[in-house]
């Protein structure tokens, strides 16, 4: 086959992967059959196992100090998070834990024997990580789940039909995209766990993953959900639904160990997990470039344990890039980006995004217009980052089949081995990253983003950053022939970048005239904000109302190099 073949077939594929689809596609699994039921039915057996794992790893892991030692410190720092980080969520019985725990191991008898001491420590360690555990642990229930899988599109298609006063079922996909490696993806599940590695930028994130999972019919998933989200009714729904409780308050190591280990205990269970491997969401808008390694190394660890059970079932990662042509928190997140990275350079203005209406008011403003929210899933890959096939074979990059136990080799055997096991999360968070940007999705308010943020620069080039952020609104204009010239070079670069496979396109910035891919990228950037980030003014010039939110989008653009090929003198 020549390589121009290759080409073809390549964009050929692309662009069948780019196609929305035709959801909800039928479950792959039995509900009763799904692992994250079968682990909530023997949720007390579970827990009792991941105590006692937890607690026997930290024993091997606690060398440089005694347990005593490493107890009294987190102690110290849980009754000092209690006293100065009070949440309502916290159970009534948390300081009188912890004073029990301090009596018990204060009662320890000078005059007992190291082992005596070592094994009292033990007992007192083992009840913290089962208190951790229990915290932590979901509780999946069959009927909450049904009832949220017809909530949601009801909700959805709801708040649709009085928006834009249409009812026809195929305006909800047109409006909530499924896109990418999804019958690879499905092919999968029996094969063995998929672990989700979605983009993080919205609170509403968790809840448009797990909605599209579920309309490509995969089984439900686990997920990480802070507490401090959770009331009465979330509190209540979230861990049925599948969700773990994260607090990110604890950050000792007991904590931290026993969430790892219960996350790889629920991978080796072939309980199906979502990680936001960025760890919380991007502030400045930008891909992430830098991801979270501990989540995430419990995926590799989990995979040699099930190759030294003479196991053969492998843990599947796939990206998941979400394309949002609004982000609700936008305002919030950039403004806490440039006084972090800004200080004394940045005045901020506070204001924040919250509330259930302003949930709704977004979601109404969202379905009125003509715009669209991506859900782009990505090219599975195995847990070192070989990309894998519909028979989840590991392939090289030529293509060809590799035997992933070899990676877990030493000695001619499979072991564990924390450093090679370290190497290889590095290797995959890379991957991720780098499968991040080639799955991302171009929507048009990326585009005029990105077109005019640059533009501005150029106009200024003596005002660094936070100058252009400070720039009044009268010098906040570009001309109309500038602007589309400079929309259509950079239309054409991602053309270019879209054909070797480095970016995806939404259907108008691949196909759609100048004019109307950026009239459609002004009327849809950040439809929910107040203060546009941009807006044609009376001479049909380009202007902005909030650079703060400009930049923020702009940024989704990042790490692509377009900035070059901006142009004023045309």
């Amino acid at each position: 086959m020549s390589i121009e073949e290759k080409k073809e077939i390549k964009n050929t594929e692309q662009s069948n992967e780019m196609q929305p689809i035709d959801y909800p596609l039928p479950m792959v699994e039995e509900m009763h059959l799904w692992p994250i039921h079968k682990l909530s039915q023997d949720k007390e057996a579970f827990m009792k196992y991941a105590s006692e794992f937890t607690t026997e790893l930290i024993i091997k892991q606690k060398r440089k100090e005694t347990l005593s030692e490493a107890i009294a410190k987190v102690l110290y720092l849980e009754r000092m998070r209690i006293v100065n980080e009070p949440w309502k969520v916290d159970p009534p019985d948390e300081m009188d834990f912890w004073n029990d725990i301090r009596k018990k191991l204060l009662s320890k008898s000078l005059d007992q024997t190291e082992e005596a001491v070592r094994e009292h420590n033990s007992k007192l360690l083992n009840r913290i990580t089962e208190r951790y555990n229990r915290e932590i642990m979901s509780n999946f229930k069959i009927s909450t789940y049904k009832m949220a899988q017809k909530f949601l599109p009801r909700l959805f298609g709801t708040i649709l039909n009085a928006s834009s006063k249409f009812r026809s079922h195929k305006k909800l996909q047109k409006k909530l995209q499924i896109v990418g490696k999804v019958d690879t993806i499905r092919s999968l599940v029996p094969k063995g766990t998929i672990v989700l590695v979605p983009t993080h930028f919205s609170n509403l994130d968790s809840i448009l993953v797990g909605w599209a999972s579920d309309q490509i019919g995969l089984p439900a998933f686990t997920y990480g959900a802070g507490i401090n989200l959770y009331n009465k009714i979330l509190g209540y729904l979230f861990p049925r639904l599948g969700a773990y409780g994260l607090d990110r308050r604890k950050k000792n190591s007991f904590y931290l160990e026993t969430l790892k280990v219960y996350s790889q205990l629920n991978i080796e269970r072939r309980v199906h997990s979502i990680f936001f491997p960025g760890g919380t969401r991007s502030r400045s808008g930008a891909l992430e470039n830098k991801l979270k390694m501990g989540l995430l190394g419990t995926a590799i660890d989990a995979q040699g344990n099930i190759f030294r059970e003479g196991k053969d079932n492998k843990i599947f990662i796939v990206p998941v890039v979400l394309n949002y042509h609004c982000v609700l928190e936008a305002k919030k997140l950039i403004n806490s980006h440039l006084e972090r990275t800004g200080k004394e350079l940045y005045l901020i203005e506070k204001k924040a995004f919250g509330g259930a209406f302003n949930l709704l008011k977004f979601f109404w403003k969202f379905f009125s217009y003509d715009s669209e929210i991506v859900v782009n899933f990505g090219q599975p890959m195995d847990v070192v980052g070989n990309f894998v096939n519909s028979k989840g074979e590991s392939l090289n990059k030529d293509g060809k089949p590799v035997d992933l136990k070899d990676y877990f080799v030493s000695d001619g055997k499979i072991k564990h081995d924390a450093q090679r096991n370290a190497q290889y999360t590095k290797m995959l968070s890379k991957q991720i990253v780098k499968r991040y940007h080639e799955e991302n999705v171009v929507l048009s308010s990326h585009l005029v983003a990105y077109t005019a943020f640059n533009i501005f620069r150029q106009q200024y080039p003596g005002l660094d950053l936070y100058g252009i952020l400070r720039l009044p609104k009268e010098d906040r204009i570009i001309k109309k022939e500038v602007f589309y010239d400079n929309i259509e070079t950079l239309r054409n670069k991602l053309l270019e970048m879209n054909q070797s496979g480095k970016i995806r396109l939404s259907e108008i910035v691949k196909n759609g005239s100048i004019i109307d891919l950026a009239k459609h990228g002004i009327d849809n950037i950040g439809i929910f904000h107040v203060q546009k980030a941009l807006y044609l003014d009376k001479k049909g010039d380009i202007s902005s109302e909030d650079i703060n939110l400009l930049l923020y989008y702009h940024n989704r653009m990042k790490g692509f190099n377009l900035s070059e090929y901006i142009n004023l003198k045309k």
